[in-house]
């Protein structure tokens, strides 16, 4: 049993950072390098405060961790020192644990009981002791290739590389089926590659996770992409003819944009994809980045996660200024039970390593105009301070200006972090005669099957731009329907259905 007053003995403590001019000096991850000894103390401390409780809303995945993940038992397994058994406990239910303990924003401590009130220290630092577990694990030698006892001669086809669609290649590789894998880019990982920065995630920690999969007889295809016309491409009469089933892990990478702003085509003002790519591509040793921030007044439009990645890129290549701007007022610095009651996710002010690196965020604005010079560059923006309300007659958000001052904003570069609208139009989805939905996205049955026959969707593809966790969540419930499929059943776990969705999106 777990200590019930451990969280009355030991306070949370989150994992310590390296310090700020440290960090802007080189990408690598942002938190302090503790020995081995230093590292596994605290956190055995920190398991201590998870009461093991009666109804552990940590596991819902309507409000916690969709994934299912074994919170309290794992919790207590690292609270005794057993960390084989915590592996063991954390891999029965996570792919990749490496992989949603640094990526991910954690439902589950917003779920979990101790976050109900402040007094209590806070929801167990339950994405610090997952992340610990799955480092512990590769470097005691815990983790290593499981490759399948049978083999179904079975062939299946996954097209995307993402976190959905390794989990969904991995799964079905061991389930006994013959994988391959198929990635337009010239290197595997998809978002986990090339849109996550280095300080928040080092690709070693990728590759590793690659090497497992390749030593089980996943097998992969760099720069191919399926449906496509250049050299290298595999056609889709080609893929259905050499495959029993096809999984469709394709992403939604179709940023979103704004082009009703004045001022839209200036040079300078770009996408954040635009930004992060060749920033990540720099981190791997292809040369420097075509669109740096270097020197440059920086304005992040967006308060989410991409744009934070957009700051946090920025300040490391050199900016003049950052300035990340939210349509939304600042959010309270607690859980305002009103608005987002426990254990729904919160709406709370939230701030990443990135933001205690300089610069400065600006609530409740949004930008009327941008300015440019003689030749067609971005010189600066005009904001407004507005509100965002619903319009009574239609129900549709609208973005309303208050009052009539404008701030004027210096801006060499400028990058929309505002979201993506779905999955990309691409030649794939029309030979298949598959059409998005009104979210963009790709819709499937109870089976997880698209109109397609033998053809699956999971991940972003499927519930539009999410969370790591729910990508590999998607990812293993789908190889669970890709299995029987071809099978007849299953025993893979199928951690959601479907039509899932936190009770945050509903």
């Amino acid at each position: 049993m777990a200590d019930p007053n451990g969280f009355l003995k030991v306070q949370r403590a989150d994992a310590p950072k390296r310090p700020v001019d440290d960090r802007l000096g080189d990408w690598r991850e942002v938190y302090a390098d503790l020995t081995p000894d230093q590292r596994e103390s605290q956190v055995r401390e920190q398991a201590t405060r998870c009461m093991d409780c009666g109804i552990p809303f940590c596991h819902s995945g309507s409000a916690g961790c969709p994934l299912g993940n074994l919170i309290p038992e794992w919790n207590d397994l690292v609270r005794r020192g057993d960390w084989a058994a915590a592996s063991d406990r954390l891999h029965a239910t996570n792919n990749f644990p490496e992989f949603t303990g640094r990526l991910c924003p954690a439902p589950c401590e917003a779920a979990c009981v101790l976050a109900i009130a402040p007094e209590s220290g806070g929801a167990v630092a339950i994405k610090r002791v997952e992340n610990t577990i799955a480092d512990v694990s590769w470097e005691r030698g815990h983790v290593g290739p499981v490759p399948s006892a049978v083999s179904t001669g079975r062939k299946v086809a996954v097209v995307g590389s993402g976190p959905a669609g390794l989990a969904a290649a991995q799964q079905l590789t061991r389930a006994g089926h013959e994988v391959t894998v198929y990635e337009r880019d010239d290197r595997l990982g998809g978002l986990l590659r090339y849109g996550i920065p280095e300080f928040k995630m080092e690709k070693k920690v990728l590759d590793r996770r690659l090497a497992q999969l390749r030593a089980e007889g996943t097998r992969f295809v760099t720069g191919c992409e399926v449906g496509g016309s250049a050299p290298g491409s595999l056609s889709v009469a080609a893929l259905r003819a050499e495959y029993d089933a096809v999984v469709l892990a394709v992403g939604a990478l179709r940023g979103r944009d704004a082009p009703d702003v004045p001022g839209r085509g200036l040079r300078g003002v770009h996408l954040a994809m635009e930004h992060l790519v060749p920033a990540n591509r720099e981190c791997e040793g292809d040369g420097p980045a075509q669109l740096s921030a270097a020197g440059k007044h920086v304005v992040v439009i967006g308060g989410g996660d991409t744009g934070a990645d957009c700051y946090g890129t920025a300040t490391r290549q050199g900016a003049a200024s950052v300035t990340q701007l939210d349509q939304y007022p600042r959010p309270p610095e607690t859980r305002d039970d009103d608005r987002s009651p426990w254990p729904v996710w919160p709406w709370i002010l939230r701030t990443y390593p990135a933001h205690e690196e300089g610069g400065e965020r600006k609530f409740a604005v949004a930008v009327e105009r941008f300015v440019g010079d003689e030749d067609g560059n971005v010189t600066s923006v005009q904001v407004r301070e507005v509100k965002v309300r619903k319009d009574p007659a239609t129900g549709i958000r609208e973005v309303v200006p208050v009052g009539d001052e404008v701030q004027v904003l210096p801006a060499d570069l400028v990058l929309l972090a505002i979201g993506f609208e779905g999955v990309e139009h691409m030649p794939l989805l029309d030979c298949l005669g598959l059409t998005l939905t009104r979210r963009g996205t790709l819709s499937c049955g109870q089976d997880w099957q698209t109109t397609a026959p033998g053809v699956f969707v999971c991940g972003d593809a499927h519930r539009g731009a999410s969370l790591v966790v729910w990508a590999v969540a998607e990812g293993r419930s789908v190889a669970n329907a890709v299995d029987a499929y071809l099978t007849g059943a299953s025993d893979l776990p199928a951690p959601v259905h479907p039509t899932a969705l936190p009770l945050a999106v509903r």
